[in-house]
């Protein structure tokens, strides 16, 4: 179960840095499809992911207060589900394309690697 946790972290801490860049740099192309949120929120999304994808991975290497992993994974989790809802208002089709369909498939990860890091296989 730790090297299915660790494979996880890793894959989500990558997708979390690219997504929190585009958020965070990319605003034209957002906003060109969803008006629901402002510039600054976009921004503060994407460094939040940013941030969050480093929490994944850093503290559970160096074992520095690894309590922070399931933390971030929660927080990362929660996020991505708020973002599922505003993309959701902008369409539900179930297709590749759609960050829809991405996001929720990100929040059951992130929400596994929560669980599995505070539950099954604590950092200790």
């Amino acid at each position: 179960m730790n090297i299915l946790l660790w494979v996880v972290q890793a894959i989500l801490g990558l997708l979390y840095v690219a997504g929190g860049y585009y958020k965070a740099f990319q605003f034209e192309e957002l906003a060109s499809q969803f008006s629901a949120i402002p510039r600054g929120g976009w921004r503060a999304l994407g460094v939040l992911e940013m941030l969050g994808a480093a929490l994944l991975i850093v503290p559970a290497v160096t074992k520095w207060t690894p309590v922070l992993t399931p933390i971030a994974a929660a927080v990362l989790a929660l996020e991505t589900l708020a973002l599922c809802g505003v993309y959701a208002r902008y369409s539900s089709k179930l297709t590749a394309g759609n960050p829809l369909v991405w996001s929720v498939v990100m929040a059951l990860l992130v929400a596994f690697v929560a669980y599995g890091r505070y539950a099954l296989e604590p950092l200790t």
